[in-house]
């Protein structure tokens, strides 16, 4: 089988195990995605090398997590995770076994990994090891748990949000027994670390087939398991199904949240999930211009205040929340007339005010007048020019007794 270039560049950290007498084995998701015709974007390696010994191999290794096999391997200007085959002790953590014992033999270590599809492994020259029929389910398009499924999810619950994203970036059917594992284990999903459970409906989000996982969601009652969710908010999951599109960032996804139900404050949202200031601040824009839109429509006030980044993201809450479509283009027409992009581009500023009222104390009025007059200026009921702004200003604003 003909390798893509990402393998290709790799090939030679195979190589140079093989050489020294050790297995290597491109594994997990890149061999799944290699095979079906995605993106490959990281590659792991398996091997019968301990971490110390691959580090004797390679001149650039970084030793992120030697006591549980795994090693960076730099090369080529690329990082690539090189994990030493392993059995897994017992989990009591829900995320991490307790030990792990290194083993020389592939297939041990591909028994312990979760999904079919994911316990694949590929040689320098294409040729794939499956000993659990993963092929074969990709083929399917079957999310099937390696071995006993219930015990699969008692090691790590977040395999079952795992395969429900997998449902949505794939297309792909949970298998029956699969599914009444993920059902009986579900509530241990709570004990997850909430990061992990951002990160995960974050790509579940961005899955082209969404609508699919969240209704797997609802069947398997998952969201009574989620942050904010199990207080007896599971409604809003049947409500963003019916106009549902991939959303490609947690932003977007707080946005359709608080507009579905406007009572749980953005803060709450936020601080459940565990999210970012980054991504507080551009839930809060695109929710501010989305109100703004239902009042107002499209106008100059709302591409100034929407920052184009977040554009893309915007014309989906508005599909999502209206099942409007609106053109990238028509944003463009608007942006392109505006007079201003920000208020430093005001041809006024707070020391223009000073001067203007000296007997004026300065204090919140500044910023009250400077916000009047971008609000005026980018709707084009005030022109950007000083002396008509000062003489707007000095008709409308009375100095203080």
């Amino acid at each position: 089988m003909m390798l893509s270039e990402p393998f290709t560049k790799a090939s030679s950290i195979l190589n140079t195990l093989a050489s020294n007498g050790y297995e290597g084995y491109f594994v997990g998701g890149c061999v799944r995605d290699f095979l079906l015709k995605k993106d490959i974007h990281d590659i792991d390696i398996a091997t019968s090398a301990t971490p110390s010994e691959v580090i004797t191999l390679f001149p650039k290794v970084i030793p992120v997590g030697m006591e549980h096999g795994t090693v960076i391997v730099r090369q080529g200007g690329e990082s690539y995770e090189v994990t030493t085959y392993r059995l897994d002790g017992e989990y009591t953590d829900y995320r991490r076994p307790n030990e792990v014992r290194f083993v020389t033999n592939l297939a041990e270590d591909l028994r312990r990994r979760d999904f079919t599809m994911n316990a694949l492994a590929m040689d320098s020259n294409g040729r794939i090891t499956d000993l659990f029929h993963g092929k074969e389910d990709l083929e399917k398009k079957l999310i099937r748990t390696v071995g006993n499924a219930e015990e699969r999810f008692q090691e790590d619950a977040l395999r079952i949000l795992r395969a429900v994203r997998f449902s949505s970036q794939l297309g792909c059917t949970i298998q029956a027994d699969t599914f009444q594992a993920m059902y009986v284990i579900r509530s241990q999903i709570q004990h997850l670390a909430v990061e992990r459970i951002t990160a995960e409906l974050t790509k579940l989000f961005q899955g082209y087939h969404v609508a699919k996982a969240i209704q797997y969601i609802i069947d398997l009652r998952l969201d009574e398991q989620l942050p904010i969710f199990e207080a007896g908010n599971s409604d809003i999951f049947k409500e963003i199904k019916k106009n549902i599109i991939p959303l490609q960032s947690f932003s977007e996804v707080i946005a359709v949240f608080h507009q579905l139900e406007p009572t749980i404050k953005i803060h709450d949202w936020i601080r459940k999930y565990k999210c970012s200031n980054h991504i507080k601040n551009d839930a809060l824009k695109l929710i501010n211009a989305f109100q703004f839109y239902r009042s107002h429509g499209l106008d100059n006030w709302l591409l100034y205040i929407l920052p184009k980044k977040l554009w893309a993201g915007w014309i989906r809450l508005v599909f999502v929340m209206d099942h409007t479509t609106i053109q990238h283009e028509q944003l463009e027409e608007i942006d392109a007339i505006l007079p201003i992009k920000e208020r430093a581009d005001l041809d006024v500023n707070g020391n223009d005010l000073i001067d203007w009222f000296p007997q004026r104390s300065k204090g919140k009025w500044i910023k009250q007048i400077l916000e009047e007059i971008e609000y005026l200026v980018v709707t084009m009921q005030l022109a950007n020019e000083k002396k008509i702004i000062k003489e707007w200003v000095l008709c409308n604003q009375q100095e203080p007794n």
